[in-house]
């Protein structure tokens, strides 16, 4: 409970206490303006973080570089375990990094003393995934609760709280208890409460996990809102790709305490590079249907295609140069005749991504031929790969 309230900020308010943490602010904030011209609200510069365990040390984050525009929502993608969380607390300062750099607003986080972390937390909204609620306060106190700690005048605690309500459309819930409240209003009222010191980055660590579908949909569009509004820049993280597609500009991917891949969504999606991103993908509606799948038998790409059997390719265009889909070509480049199996069209960041899966005779029983084959389709391509053989 203690680091619940450290990463919201609540303090004590004697006298001496509020002036240190106005002029550790103000060196926070001379600090960041002379290196905010970049336009980098976070920065993590070869950051690694080891903890020790019973077996000795673990590296939960290893070599990790990521620039978080000002403005963007970024989104922070991984299965359970790769080291998501880990990194979120060392961007509000809750961990320090073993070793590297996290710069937020370009003060370095690492350096700050006590007073320094309190006034970063104040600039770093945080959402989590368990709402955190105060069960015998109302809506309205609970969203007041970190001002009225921070020795914020009434009226204007009274002022800030109706704005925020308002902002997160729950005016006719002001009244109300969390016992009465659904889990979407409930994180709501967290969203309200992450809000009250004006932050310049919010940090939401799976703060949709525990909801169901539609209400997930609508607390991603209430984020989308606060981004497109406020400019606030938005850190997610997540295991679920469709959290990723409906309101993230950017994402990366980690995997075992690295990231693995990174860029815009739309590029990402359209084409992804890596194994993991590839496996989390496939969660998704446009993978291969249960029928094709099943049929689809696996071909390393060193391998040679069984005599009679056809390669099946997975052609992904992303709308970037060279990335057409021409049928003429695609034969000409596997020197066969192609067969159309699965296909087509979405939109991720107002961009159209196409994918083709097809089929062909193509000739590659010799070795290296499937490698040399695939060479040759990925002129045609943003993406290919092999799937397998029917």
């Amino acid at each position: 409970m203690t680091q619940f309230f450290d990463t919201l900020g609540f303090v004590d308010t004697s006298a001496a206490r509020a002036g240190r943490d106005a002029q550790a602010h103000a060196r926070s904030v001379d600090r960041a303006d002379a290196t905010a011209a970049d336009g980098v609200a976070v920065a993590l510069e070869q950051v690694g973080k080891v903890f020790a365990s019973p077996r000795g040390q673990a590296a939960a984050l290893r070599d990790v570089t990521l620039d978080v525009r000002r403005g963007e929502v970024f989104g922070i993608i991984g299965r359970s375990g790769a080291g998501k969380s880990t990194l979120l607390r060392l961007v509000n300062g809750l961990e320090r990094p073993t070793s590297g750099r996290v710069r937020v607003q370009g003060v370095d986080v690492g350096a700050l003393d006590e007073d320094g972390l309190v006034a970063l937390r104040r600039r770093t909204g945080m959402v989590f995934q368990h709402f955190n609620l105060l069960s015998a306060k109302t809506v309205a106190e609970n969203v007041a609760l970190p001002l009225k700690i921070a020795g914020v005048p009434k009226a204007e605690r009274a002022r800030k709280v109706a704005a925020l309500l308002e902002l997160v459309g729950l005016t006719a819930k002001r009244d109300a208890y969390p016992a009465s409240l659904s889990g979407g209003q409930k994180q709501r009222v967290g969203i309200a409460r992450a809000l009250v010191h004006d932050p310049e980055v919010l940090l939401c660590d799976e703060a949709t996990s525990a909801l169901d579908p539609e209400t997930t949909q609508s607390i991603l569009a209430l984020l989308a809102d606060i981004n497109r509004r406020l400019g606030l820049t938005i850190v997610l993280i997540t295991h679920e790709m469709e959290v990723i597609r409906a309101v993230c500009d950017t994402v990366a991917v980690i995997e075992q305490g690295e990231v693995v891949e990174t860029g815009p969504v739309w590029r990402v999606f359209g084409a992804p590079q890596h194994g993991a991103t590839r496996a989390l993908l496939s969660t998704l509606v446009h993978d291969l249907p249960a029928e094709l799948a099943a049929r689809v038998q696996p071909l390393p790409v060193h391998a040679a295609l069984p005599d009679g059997a056809q390669v099946v390719l997975d052609l992904r265009y992303t709308g970037e140069s060279g990335g057409e889909p021409d049928v003429g070509a695609l034969a000409a480049a596997l020197g066969g005749s192609v067969r159309f199996l699965h296909g087509g069209v979405e939109r991720i960041q107002g961009r159209a991504q196409g994918r083709l899966v097809i089929a062909s005779a193509a000739d590659a029983r010799a070795p290296g031929a499937l490698a040399a084959l695939l060479e040759r389709v990925r002129r045609h391509a943003n993406h290919a790969e092999v799937l397998g053989y029917v």
